[in-house]
């Protein structure tokens, strides 16, 4: 080899090394908004077929405010180490798997009275 292709060589190697850099920076990135999704996506309360068949039949809606107070139950309950909450929000009654972040089951004034609920571990009042 003549030293023209050694140097041809040689710049073809640094100029590669700076686009795998340039790609490794990139792919951090896409890794980095890919996470914060994911992070973002555990943040959301789902809410089971029955707790969603009762907020219709009720004709029971949750405002946005209402949602964060909900997940600000979440986070306390979790903080806490429990399991199977019972959040109680102004007129309105949630079992909650906090694990799962799921609302089971809702309740509202009315059915508060007399009403006994088992099964929880734990109880958020917001």
């Amino acid at each position: 080899m003549s030293k023209i292709d050694i140097r041809q060589l040689e710049n073809r190697l640094i100029n590669s090394s700076k686009s795998i850099e340039k790609k490794q920076f990139n792919s951090n990135k896409d890794f980095g908004q890919i996470l914060e999704k994911i992070q973002n996506k555990d943040e959301e309360i789902k809410f089971s077929k029955h707790a969603t068949e009762r907020l219709n039949s009720r004709d029971v809606s949750l405002s946005l405010d209402e949602m964060n107070r909900l997940k600000s139950a979440f986070h306390k309950a979790e903080n806490r180490g429990v399991k199977d909450a019972l959040i109680l929000m102004d007129d309105k009654a949630f079992i909650a798997n906090v694990q799962n972040k799921i609302i089971i089951t809702t309740v509202n004034k009315e059915q508060l009275k007399d009403n006994i609920f088992t099964n929880i571990d734990g109880a958020v009042i917001i």
